[in-house]
Parts: structure tokens; sequence; C-alpha cells
């Protein structure tokens, strides 16, 4: 590459990253190793999608011994021209302190009605019930039947992205 060029290219790269301080530009987090990044970036180009698209993925061990390995890509493009109102009931359905409690609880291995009324701060059975079901209806959850509920295995990674997500 001839000094010209490196140059432009050095140029350009300050510009990317003035704009990214004054709140514009990308933005990527401090000493990152972007290797997840890269492989989009090359799968995307691979399947010539212009506008770019996001990567979640995961491996979790849970305190139960539980293994999920996931990952989901989905194009810029599809996620903008999708309704988005569409999400209000998962997003709602995480939007009590109890339903959140409840999923915490039940990844960590209380899985049965009988645990998870037993521990303090989750209200009546009554109220836990309603709870419950509201994370079925969004999907968070689903019925092991003899009042057992489990995280459904392709929505563990997903909720702790969001977790992950909604932190400042």
């Amino acid at each position: 590459m001839e000094l010209e060029e490196r140059v432009a290219a050095l140029e350009r790269r300050l510009t990317v990253l003035e704009g990214a301080g004054a709140g514009g530009g990308h933005v990527r987090p401090q000493d990152a190793d972007f290797w997840a990044l890269e492989g989009l970036k090359a799968k995307l180009a691979e399947n010539e999608v212009v506008h770019g698209g996001v990567l979640f993925t995961g491996m979790v061990r849970l305190p139960t011994n539980e293994l999920y390995e996931w990952q989901q890509a989905l194009p810029t493009d599809a996620l903008l021209d999708e309704n988005w109102s569409d999400a209000a009931e998962s997003f709602a359905a995480l939007g009590h302190s109890v339903r959140m409690r409840l999923l915490r609880e039940i990844l960590g291995g209380r899985r049965t009605v009988a645990e998870l009324t037993a521990l303090d701060g989750l209200g009546t059975t009554g109220q836990v019930y309603h709870h419950l079901r509201q994370l079925i209806s969004a999907g968070w959850l689903h019925s092991t039947g003899r009042g057992g509920y489990e995280v459904p295995p392709g929505r563990v990674v997903p909720l702790l992205v969001v977790l992950a997500a909604s932190r400042p």
C-alpha cells in the first residue's frame, strides 16, 4: 500500500473515531477481541447483505449443570422492517420484578410451583401462577407438567442477552 493510501485510510479511521466520541459514528467497546464481529461481517459479505446485521450468541452452563449453546444472526433490514409492536408482549412479560425473579429462580433450578411459592417476596400462590401464565404466554417459559416450569432451550441465551443489553 502506498503512503497516500495509508494516510487516507488513517484519516478515515480517525474521522470514525472522532465521530464516535461525539455521539455519532460507530462505537466499539475498548480492548475487545472482535472475532464474532469479524465472522458476522464475513458472513454478511458472503450473502451480499448491504446494511449489516446483528449477531448474538452464547454458551451457558446453568447452576443445574445444563448446557445451552445458541446463536442467531439477523440482517438489519429484516429487523428494521418488522412491526416492532409485535415484540411488546415479550418485553412486557419481562417488565415486572417478580417475573424476572421467577425466571432467575427457574434457571437456577427451582422449577416447581411449590419451590417458587416457598420463596419470600413472590406473593401468593395465585399471584405466582398469574406471573407464570404471562411468562408462558410470551414464550419465556413452558410447563413441564406436574407443576414444573422451565425456560425453553431456545430462550435461555436470548433471555441472558436481553438482560445483558439492559445494563447501562
